[in-house]
């Protein structure tokens, strides 16, 4: 008899543990990491919505929590995604520019391999930008390089595949039949959902390429910024609307018309034009009744720059250029905001919603005409901030908002915290989750740590490291140029005024430049290694 009660005991304790283990098990959360690429937190209507509306991805601000100060430590494309995945500086994971030449090293452990590891079923769909195919990841279709808007082609693990349709369009419905049909509904997952809007060169689809090409947005008060009381660096970009954007590859302008209107204007040079296959590298993917969808908007376009372009003063075709930009770029974000929107519905309704983190992020800011600019890669704020948004159900209260520093450099930690994984002791970064669940006491972070190496390359822009707080910026341009810029970012939001020389600002300088060091050293960055990559970038 005694046997027989104790084995009804440890029959009892046996399936208790394992009803509890199961619902431990179902508990941890599904991870849905949406990011685009390029885009900026000033075309998302949550924080401003003097240029689009994007009432989609706003939901996630509504429902969870919106930074106003989250940043990235490498304001360009591939080294934001190295960060993002390794929870680590770009002289760490070694990914310091966008060259192929100097692929992303796999031996570095990203946390999608951390999830896997953990029993999490993962999968990626959309823009990696590496060049090699992800670690880590149960299921993937991604682009080739930067991708196609038109017709895009797709790696996948059984070799590449092309799919008709719009880009941003397809990645999503490639998403939701993973999480409608594909994944195991036993277990958790973590998806990431990669954009490749609005990266340049700014295809809309036909229907969003019709409407936004008869809006006209405002224009930024710095439009036509000449740089005064900046340093050289911002004075030698090569990222201006009027001198640096090209007519055909981002204004689509088609080579006929520019042969009609009798070549290359002596103010123009050919770069400015982006010749036959600048205009065409997206629009020859389409076939015949998606380029029969796009014409005629592509002739009211190149009608009207026929007609007035060459009567327009430089101020006249710097406003024109901003407008092409803005209609093309926010077209493609609209497509991404009705996308989003697709799979968040599907979330809800299918019950995922309640259990599932969702994150909304770019790899870096853009500038939309700010400065004149279009591009990123500087600490200036439009380049420097991303949008991030996150919902998580029970956890984040609704409508919340935060003004601390935070940046890509902590995604990891904090995805990994969520899920009930361990963080490897070399990631760098600090998981948000205190910020999330409203314990501001457990946040110390006060400044946060940049770097951008690649120059010379595409834009021009120098070499510069620096540190910035909620209230200032201190930025060093080093080797070709030995240069320091600060900004009081509280009565200087537009960054105009270099305020490093000014006396009253002598006691700041010393401040930010002591924790400026102590940041390098924390990060383990060194001017050793700002030769190191230097020398790399000579090769």
């Amino acid at each position: 008899m005694k046997n027989i009660g104790l084995l009804v005991v440890l029959t009892i304790t046996f399936s208790a543990c394992r009803k509890n283990a199961a619902t431990s098990e179902k508990k941890r959360p599904n991870i849905l990491f949406i990011m685009s690429d390029d885009h900026a937190y000033q075309a998302i209507s949550t924080y401003s919505n003097k240029l689009i509306e994007t009432p989609n991805i706003d939901r996630l601000a509504n429902e969870g929590i919106k930074f106003n100060n989250a940043c990235v430590t490498n304001s360009i494309c591939a080294p934001s995604r190295a960060t993002i995945l390794t929870g680590k500086h770009t002289h760490i994971n070694g990914k310091i520019d966008n060259r192929q030449s100097n692929p992303f090293d796999t031996s570095n452990v990203t946390f999608p391999q951390l999830f896997q590891k953990a029993g999490y079923e993962t999968a990626m769909y959309g823009k990696l930008h590496f060049g090699n195919n992800p670690k880590g990841v149960d299921d993937f279709m991604i682009l080739p390089g930067q991708g196609n808007y038109i017709n895009p082609k797709f790696i996948t693990p059984k070799g590449d595949t092309t799919i008709t349709g719009y880009v941003t369009d397809v990645i999503t419905d490639l998403t939701l039949n993973w999480l409608k049909e594909k994944r195991n509904p036993e277990k958790p997952f973590m998806m990431m959902y990669l954009h490749k809007a609005p990266h340049r060169p700014w295809w809309p689809s036909p229907e969003k390429m019709a409407e936004f090409s008869q809006k006209t947005f405002p224009e930024p008060e710095t439009l036509f910024d000449d740089y005064s009381n900046r340093g050289t660096a911002a004075k030698t970009a090569e990222m201006n609307l009027l001198n640096h954007m090209k007519y055909g590859h981002d204004s689509k302008i088609r080579p006929e018309t520019i042969e009609e209107m009798g070549g290359v204007s002596p103010k123009v040079t050919p770069f400015m034009w982006g010749g036959v296959d600048g205009f065409s590298g997206p629009y020859n993917r389409a076939n015949a009744e998606q380029k029969a969808k796009y014409k005629p908007t592509l002739d009211k376009i190149n009608h009207d720059f026929k007609t007035n372009w060459p009567t327009m003063t430089d101020k006249e075709k710097m406003q024109w250029k901003y407008q092409r930009y803005m209609q093309d770029y926010l077209g493609t974000i609209s497509s991404v905001d009705d996308n989003v929107g697709r799979v968040l519905d599907y979330l809800d309704e299918s019950g995922l919603a309640e259990n599932t983190i969702v994150i909304y992020t770019s790899d870096q800011g853009f500038y939309l005409g700010e400065h004149g600019w279009f591009d990123k890669r500087f600490i200036y704020d439009e380049s420097f901030k991303t949008p991030l948004l996150i919902r998580w159900p029970n956890e984040i209260k609704p409508g919340t908002t935060s003004e601390e520093m935070v940046q890509n450099l902590d995604f990891a930690q904090t995805f990994l915290e969520a899920a009930g994984i361990a963080a490897p002791n070399d990631m760098q970064g600090e998981s948000l989750i205190p910020l999330l669940k409203g314990d501001i006491e457990k946040w110390d972070r006060d400044a946060v740590y940049y770097h951008y190496y690649e120059y010379p390359a595409v834009h021009m822009v120098k070499r510069h490291y620096g540190i910035v707080t909620v209230e200032y910026k201190l930025a060093h341009f080093y080797h070709d140029v030995d240069e320091w810029e600060l900004y009081d970012r509280l009565k200087d939001p537009n960054e105009l005024n270099n305020v490093y020389d000014n006396p009253a600002y002598a006691e700041v300088v010393l401040d930010l430049k002591k924790r400026l060091k102590d940041l390098r050293i924390k990060y383990k960055d060194s001017e050793a290694l700002d030769q190191h990559y230097i020398d790399q970038l000579k090769e």
